[in-house]
């Protein structure tokens, strides 16, 4: 007696992601420019409610999009991590380690000013793992810890530190650069004194001033 033939079922495939409508992209493209410019002018910590009238749409539309304010500002800082990110590697391939570590500390710094309060909401973020702000961090410190490492084997910085640690007082100079509305030479200054305990003595800079 033959067999019955076995029929096959068609392969199950997996259902398609939806694509995002086109003015629900709109929304979230009108959201993060507001952003932007709320946060400019106003800190970070301005209300969202007048991130949404500038953008636009209803504070639903917005929540929709961006849950928390930690979910905006990881959104909206995105770009300038990238570019710090970028920064760092082009340091470490024309400079020396020290003076690399140093000129990213400096960079860092200033950075994570660049809106009044975001110092603030940073450090907070740092110490919470739940924070979308606190995973936002983690390439900024693994490349601090680049850097530094870097600098300890060459010799010009200080054994037993850790990117962790440095990143911190990274982030605690930044609080003071946006508390003491530092112009960019008085924050490389600041930031040139408060780090000078990393490194083992070598020429940082011609200047400081």
């Amino acid at each position: 007696m033959t067999p019955a033939p076995v029929t096959r079922k068609p392969a199950e495939t997996a259902p398609k992601a939806r694509r995002p409508r086109a003015d629900a992209l709109q929304n979230r493209q009108a959201i993060l420019a507001a952003a932007q410019q709320v946060f400019e002018a106003e800190g970070v910590l301005a209300p969202l409610d007048n991130i949404a009238v500038l953008a636009g749409v209803g504070n639903a539309t917005l929540y929709r999009n961006f849950p928390t304010r930690d979910d905006l500002l990881v959104a909206v800082i995105q770009l300038s991590i990238d570019h710090a990110l970028a920064h760092g590697q082009a340091l470490s391939q024309t400079l020396e380690p020290g003076r690399a570590l140093a000129e990213w500390l400096i960079g860092l710094a200033w950075r994570l000013h660049v809106w009044h309060d975001l110092p603030h909401c940073l450090a907070s973020a740092h110490t919470d793992s739940s924070a979308s702000l606190n995973e936002a961090n983690r390439p900024l410190i693994d490349e601090t810890a680049r850097l530094l490492r870097t600098a300890q084997h060459a010799g010009q910085a200080v054994a037993g530190l850790t990117g962790e640690e440095v990143f911190e007082l990274a982030l605690a100079l930044s609080w003071a650069i946006d508390r003491y509305d530092d112009t960019e030479a008085a924050a490389r200054r600041r930031v040139t004194m408060g780090t000078t305990g990393i490194f083992v003595p070598f020429k940082l800079s011609e200047s400081v001033a």
